[in-house]
């Protein structure tokens, strides 16, 4: 990507349905100068529309799916870093109820749709970063469960929950006027383009890193690499329609769908995979090949 084009998001809100766009619009919706195909779902009265009542149905999936598993998790007393998942488990809860009124198109006031759009981006980044902390854990470094290493965990999460959101609201609220130039062509924002595009995906790409090197080095087992890139492969579906295919779909589909309801969807299954990977690498029977530290 050529350096005139970092931290455009002009290509990004014209392909695709993602909570940044409502920052960066006059009308804080999907609805900008970037045109693109906009969803337009079930009309309401009023002129009103509900924009992506799939992505919204999905959404409550993820909730009730994802509460099934940090409830299952609490059974698993002895299991290396319980605590630290389902402080993960909670912080993706909350996304998905954000996302219910940011990519689900939810009719709201303007005001309303900023205040969720500013917490879904910065639960974005706060979740990925807990999730690569989570695999730190298995080293051992700070015994896991403990109120050092929940608080180290919790304390710098909300360091860039607050940060992250923070520069979102004052984009969508114009406090300081900082970021108003952010509304104009090609949209360009290179603080949250960093924060939102870029620091999740290298927290990621680090989870699935130090993940493999326990499995493999410590554990000495493969089994547990499928599930932990399977959620990879899931995740990375789940961006593809998001950002590739979402403008065919909602094309095809007269603006009834896009890439957005796949996106949840994909990104869903990855965390349930994450979930049973963690799982399987906590069960109490693994033989320990080198050194006995890490998952036991």
């Amino acid at each position: 990507m050529g350096s005139t084009q970092f931290g455009n998001f002009q290509a990004f809100c014209h392909d695709s349905t993602l909570p940044i766009c409502n920052l960066l619009s006059d009308s804080h919706n999907q609805t900008g100068g970037w045109q693109g195909c906009e969803l337009r779902g079930i009309p309401l009265s009023d002129g009103k529309h509900l924009g992506n009542l799939g992505s919204i149905l999905l959404c409550a999936l993820a909730i009730v799916v994802t509460t099934f598993l940090l409830l299952r998790s609490e059974r698993k007393k002895a299991a290396v870093g319980r605590r630290e998942m389902q402080l993960f488990l909670a912080c993706y809860i909350i996304i998905e109820i954000c996302e219910i009124f940011t990519v689900g198109e939810f009719p709201l006031s303007s005001k309303v749709r900023i205040a969720f759009t500013g917490i879904h981006v910065g639960m974005i980044i706060a979740a990925t970063w807990i999730l690569m902390l989570n695999a730190v854990v298995g080293y051992q470094i700070i015994d896991d469960g403990t109120p050092l290493s929940l608080g180290l965990m919790a304390i710098s999460g909300a360091i860039l929950l607050i940060g992250t959101g923070y520069i979102a609201l004052d984009t969508g609220y114009h406090w300081t006027g900082r970021w108003d130039s952010s509304y104009n062509e090609p949209y360009r924002h290179i603080s949250l383009y960093v924060l939102y595009q870029l620091a999740p995906l290298v927290f990621l790409i680090a989870f699935f890193v130090l993940e493999a090197i326990l499995v493999i080095r410590i554990l000495g087992e493969v089994r547990p690499m499928a599930y932990l890139t399977g959620a990879a492969v899931l995740f990375a579906l789940g961006q593809i329609f998001n950002y590739v295919i979402s403008p065919y779909i909602c094309n095809g589909t007269a603006s009834k769908i896009d890439g957005a309801l796949f996106e949840t969807l994909f990104t869903l299954l990855s965390v349930v995979m994450i979930w049973v990977f963690w799982s399987s690498i906590t069960e109490d029977d693994w033989p320990i090949a080198s050194a006995p530290t890490g998952y036991a």
